[in-house]
């Protein structure tokens, strides 16, 4: 199995800045493809803030461009989001995901796994 662990969300004003880190773990990773971050506003559907793929091609959501920054730590199944000048219109539960290969014995699956959620909520 393979486990996602969020941290560093919270409370912010407007035009301040919080960094997300996502952490994969678990024996039986083999490859992790693709990691990033999602995150769903109360009433509103989850959608794709940023990912990033494990050659380093980055996607950003059009509402994100130009004050998040999506990063990835390979040695540490590690993926980071840096978001800066953020909006209330930005307060969500921001979920972290990962499109990863497992190995068991010699059985191999490709699945995508999400992590808790973490908090993000900005104050006007």
């Amino acid at each position: 199995q393979v486990q996602l662990v969020e941290s560093g969300g919270g409370l912010v004003q407007a035009g301040g800045s919080l960094r997300l880190s996502c952490v994969a773990s678990g024996r039986s990773i083999h490859t992790i493809h693709a990691m990033g971050w999602y995150r769903q506003a109360p009433g509103k559907q989850r959608e794709l803030v940023a990912s990033v793929t494990s050659g380093g091609t980055t996607n950003y959501t059009n509402s994100v461009k130009g004050r998040f920054t999506i990063s990835k730590d390979n040695a540490k199944n590690t993926v980071y989001l840096q978001m800066n000048s953020l909006k209330p219109e930005d307060t969500a539960v921001y979920y972290c995901n990962a499109d990863v290969t497992t190995l068991i014995v010699i059985t191999t699956i490709r699945h995508n796994y999400w992590g808790q959620g973490t908090q993000v909520t900005v104050s006007s």
